[in-house]
Order: C-alpha cells, then structure tokens, then sequence
C-alpha cells in the first residue's frame, strides 16, 4: 500500500512536470509574426500616404494613436489629436499641395507591439509668389500595437534634406539705411 502511494506521487510529479515542459515548449514555439507584421505596416504607411496625396485630413489623422506626438520641422512639438489635424489641414490646404510619402524600412520589434518605419518624403506647394516649391526629406515613425491588434502611429517626426537657407543679415542692411 505505501508502494501504491509512493507510485502515484512520483506519477503526479512526473505529470506535471511535462505538462510544464508542454507549456514552456508551447511559449517557446510562439508564431513570430514579424514579417506579416512588417508589410501590413508597409501596407498601412503606403495608404496613409495616398490619403495625404488625396488631401483627406480626417483619414490622414486616423493613423494616428489618440495619445500620438508629432515632431515637424521647426515648430514645438504637437501633443494632441486637434494639433495633429490642425498641421495636417493647413499642410493639405496649402496652396499647390501635392506629395506623399515611401517607406524604405519597417523594422518590427521581437515582442510584437512596437515598430518604426523610415523613408523618404515629397511635398510641393505653391510660395507666397504663387510657384511651386518642392521639399523632399525623411521621416521616422513610431508604430504601435493597439489592444484590438491594429497598429497606431504614436510619434512621427519629419525633417528637410534642402539646404537650410541663410538668415537675412540685418546688421549689413541696417547699417545701409543709416
């Protein structure tokens, strides 16, 4: 009877003991989905672009998370989705506005929930004179994986690859007047 006893805990033990390897071999072998991870952002980045070529602010803002920050070239970081749409409108309302967007990188962090996409931007718009005016950079998003599965830009920043122009030197044109 003790033999009997003895037997069935070594069993147990035995038992649970693979059914803990079960499990760790189980998490062990998650689907690392990365790569179908990696081009629906392309996916997603491509037609955020075409909503932006098609000048639809709503659509354009709805890539972004609620809680999403923006860092455009030389302008104070914008914190808050009427911001956000407040830049995109007088961007997409301006003068002449055409252009879009590529990606030439989409890097998927191993969790899963985080990403970045790189590449290159176009923009043209029409200058206080009336003729277009082309700016052609780079950008760097930040993407994440909302609760529902679906991925949100929560920080995006932009920035000119054009020579930045000189400033005025007032000091030579002051002392011209005098």
């Amino acid at each position: 009877m003790g033999q009997s006893k003895e037997f069935r805990n070594t069993a147990l033990v035995c038992l649970l003991l693979l059914l803990s390897l079960a499990t760790a071999c189980q998490n062990q072998m998650a689907q690392d989905t990365r790569a179908a991870d990696q081009n629906a952002l392309k996916t997603l980045d491509s037609e955020w672009s075409k909503a932006a070529g098609a000048k639809d602010v709503d659509k354009t803002v709805s890539y972004y998370a609620d809680d999403a920050m923006v860092l455009p070239p030389n302008s104070p970081p914008l914190t808050s989705k009427e911001q956000i749409r407040a830049m995109w409108k007088g961007m997409l309302g301006a003068p002449g506005f055409s252009g879009g967007w590529n990606a030439t990188k989409v890097d998927v962090a191993r969790s899963g929930d985080l990403a970045y996409v790189t590449g290159n931007y176009e923009m043209t718009e029409n200058d206080a004179s009336g003729k277009p005016q082309t700016d052609k950079g780079k950008y760097l998003e930040v993407w994440k994986k909302q609760a529902n599965g679906s991925w949100k830009c929560v920080a995006d920043m932009f920035s000119t690859n054009l020579p930045m122009t000189p400033p005025e030197k007032k000091a030579e044109s002051s002392a011209k007047t005098k």
